[in-house]
């Protein structure tokens, strides 16, 4: 295009996404907030042309609810105004899953936008933005010609914003794809800026041959459905709003501003020249990958050298590795692993839908495999969907294999890729994945039946954002010292007129949450061993203020397994000791516990055997700490105790207490149809707490319940050579 007037091409793409197995309230919130909003605002303004990303979690939930709106959107498509944008159907991270499912997934998206819109999708959104340099070959192996990375991406190898007004030729092996750089300084003024703001900025960098494009891509969700967009984006009819105005200011500028699907650019211009990116992300996904203090610094020296405007050294800031939330959170890489596990499964039984594949990919879901300031692996929801669909699949691969018979197996392998073996015991009925080298920890156990891992618990990390709330949550303090409570009210968390940026500002759902954080010292796995001073208590056991006395704890066990047709048995044995309070030499203790898994059954039998080998009297308080997650957060009626003999003022499974004496008691959740009844041969005290995390979200940090502590309690004195012995029962049935 060439004339007198400059000009300029505008691409915007719009991702639109949920995650698999978020609340159905909160797909339908999202829709009437902003996916709804946005179609309409399309069909008004019919010369604004853009591209649209809907991931295939949203499209199944879309046509199951709302099977017009996908109509709309064809109708949209079919008269040439939007190009629909491929993906990973279920929205995985792509370099973390199999080659062959990367393939899969996206052919399946693109097989389904073929089918809903009647379109073939050319380009393809990538999740989070996570690059590795070899993804070129399989993203054209799947029929991608193009995609979006962010402007950091093309930054780190030295370019400048003015180097990115039209998309770069990459390629790995000879498969040349086309990318784009989405603009940062787009995204962090659309829709957060007055329109004419941004009109006039792009209106600055039109030029009089025409070809150059400003391209942004962001979450559709941004327009609405953010904390405080509502209002701003759509007006209090739904169609005033900054979006209104926006879209009309386009087509007022359509004379030199020109709206165009990536796609099609792409297919019409040349590239600007080639590109080989390096391994990346957004930059606060880089950030938030980092350790935790690293993170904090890193994210500090951001905000300073943006508010210095030192750009020259911004765009060679880089933080961690996306595949360092792998090392940073075991429960991350648990599922990660358990994935790839369930993978070998199901491609070993065909890969088809009968064999468990779609819910394998739903299982690739990138929501829980992360963490940062708006989401990750805190959702315990959303993670334990993830489970639940690896056992399904799980479930379907193992039924080509071995029918309906009973059947049970056992591996000394290396389950998480740190070189060292853990015991995996899988069957029909219940699978146990057990740690000698940490404690003879149990660090999943999954019901088949349910299809629900018990022990995806959260452990509560330190997080870099925890400084940030400290800080907040003591210059509030400070400020309202000496005001009165109508003064304090009047305390507004922002300013001005546009709503501020999540990235920018911080809000809290409750005051004082800084005196809710917890580290743990170890991770909520169950099995753990403890030798506690007889004084403590629940609170300094659940605040984590006490010693650990015996040297069990995240410590090696040996393993054995004996199988015969009764079921498996394992024995796990360490020979420790245990301090003794005010003596200088501690008491060497050996503790044996076996767990016999029958044959057919979701039960797990586990003795406790712990002898004094030593030539003085043991005194001291032995506890087995089991984690568990029965989605019982918030108070859910479903999820519950059951204690017989006892009473409870408060029987949710997120409940706090102390019982003495208890012999049998159950939990479960009536939801999920699993309920887990636990016998002990010898009395003991039960403690009970709920696991309580301080996350962030786009609406501001609040409290998350991650699963509930259980704890049993037993006081013991062993004199020289005696042993103790103790059995917890545990069967599980359907309710």
């Amino acid at each position: 295009m060439s004339n007198s007037t400059p000009s300029i091409f505008f691409g915007l793409l719009l991702h639109n996404h949920q995650p698999v197995g978020n609340f159905p309230w909160v797909f339908q919130q999202v829709y009437q907030e902003a996916y709804l909003p946005m179609l309409e605002a399309l069909e008004r303004h019919p010369k604004i042309r853009l591209s649209l990303h809907y991931t295939g979690s949203l499209l199944d939930w879309l046509e199951e609810v709302h099977p017009e709106f996908l109509e709309r959107i064809a109708a949209l498509a079919k008269r040439d105004q939007v190009e629909i944008v491929s993906g990973g159907y279920y929205e995985p991270i792509l370099p973390s899953i199999p080659d062959d499912d990367k393939i899969a997934q996206i052919r399946r998206l693109t097989d389904r936008i073929q089918r809903d819109f009647g379109t073939t999708a050319t380009g393809m959104w990538i999740a989070e933005r996570v690059w590795e340099p070899g993804l070129p070959c399989f993203l054209r192996d799947a029929g991608i010609e193009w995609t979006i990375l962010d402007d950091v991406h093309f930054k780190n190898v030295g370019l400048e914003d003015e180097d990115l007004y039209g998309y770069y030729a990459t390629e790995d092996q000879s498969s040349v794809l086309k990318v784009y750089a989405t603009s940062k300084s787009l995204r962090y003024t659309i829709p957060w800026r007055p329109v004419h703001e941004t009109i006039e900025n792009m209106r600055s960098l039109a030029t009089a041959d025409g070809t150059r494009i400003l391209v942004m891509g962001d979450d559709g969700e941004k327009f609405g459905s953010w904390p405080e967009t509502g209002p701003y984006c759509w007006g209090a009819d739904g169609r005033s709003g900054w979006v209104e105005e926006f879209f009309t200011a386009l087509e007022a500028n359509s004379d030199w501003l020109h709206t165009i699907p990536l796609g099609e650019y792409a297919s019409s211009h040349p590239a600007l020249g080639r590109i080989y990116i390096p391994t990346s992300s957004y930059i606060e996904m880089t950030e938030w990958a980092l350790p935790p203090q690293k993170s904090y610094t890193f994210g500090k020296l951001l905000h300073r050298l943006e508010d210095e405007k030192r750009y020259d050294i911004l765009q060679f800031m880089r933080g961690g590795f996306w595949r360092n939330f792998l090392v940073r959170y075991a429960e991350i890489n648990n599922q990660h692993k358990k994935m790839l596990r369930v993978h070998d499964a199901v491609y070993k039984a065909g890969a088809t839908p009968e064999t468990g594949a779609v819910h394998l990919w739903k299982a690739q879901a990138n929501d829980t495999y992360w963490h940062g300031l708006f989401g990750g692996i805190y959702m315990g929801h959303v993670r334990s969907a993830i489970y639940h669909h690896l056992i399904k699949a799980e479930n379907a691969a193992d039924q080509a294999q071995f029918g309906k018979r009973h059947w049970q197996r056992y591996e000394f392998t290396d389950f998480d890729r740190d070189s060292q073996n853990e015991l995996i015991v899988e069957s029909n009925q219940q699978n146990l994945y057990i740690d000698p080298q940490r404690g003879g920890t149990l660090f999943e156990w999954d019901m088949r039946r349910s299809m629900h891992n018990l022990l995806c618990v959260m452990t509560r990390y330190r997080e870099s954002y925890h400084q940030v709330l400290r800080e907040y949550e003591q210059e509030r303090r400070r400020h309202q010292t000496g005001m009165s409570t109508a003064a304090q009210a009047q305390i507004p968390e922002q300013s001005g007129t546009e709503p501020v940026s999540p990235h920018t500002t911080v809000r809290t759902k409750e005051a004082n949450l800084d005196k809710y954080l917890v580290v743990d010292r170890h991770r909520r796995s169950s099995l753990i061993d403890h030798f506690l001073v007889p004084s403590i208590s629940l609170d300094s056991f659940a605040q984590q203020r006490f010693d650990e006395q015996g040297n069990f704890v995240e410590q090696p066990y040996t393993a054995e397994v004996q199988q015969d047709e009764r079921g498996l048995t394992i024995t796990l044995t360490r020979d420790g000791q245990v301090k003794r309070p005010g003596a200088m030499s501690p008491v060497p203790v050996r503790l044996s516990k076996t767990l016999f898994l029958p044959l057919g059954e979701e039960t797990c039998v586990v003795g406790y055997n712990i002898t004094n080998k030593g030539q003085s009297r043991l005194q001291t308080r032995f506890a087995s700490e089991w984690n568990i997650h029965l989605l019982g957060g918030g108070h859910n009626d479903q999820a519950y105790y059951h204690v017989e003999g006892h009473e409870l003022d408060d029987m949710y499974f997120d409940s706090t207490g102390e019982l003495p004496a208890v012999q049998n008691f159950s939990i479960g959740n009536r939801w999920l149809h699993q309920d887990i009844h636990f016998a002990l041969s010898e009395a003991a005290t039960l403690w009970r707490f709920s696991i309580e995390t301080i996350t962030g979200s786009e609406a501001g940090f609040e409290r998350n319940h991650q699963g509930s502590c259980l704890t049993l309690v037993w006081p013991l004195v062993l004199e020289a050579g005696e042993s103790w012995r103790g059995e917890i029962v545990c069967k599980g049935r359907e309710i």
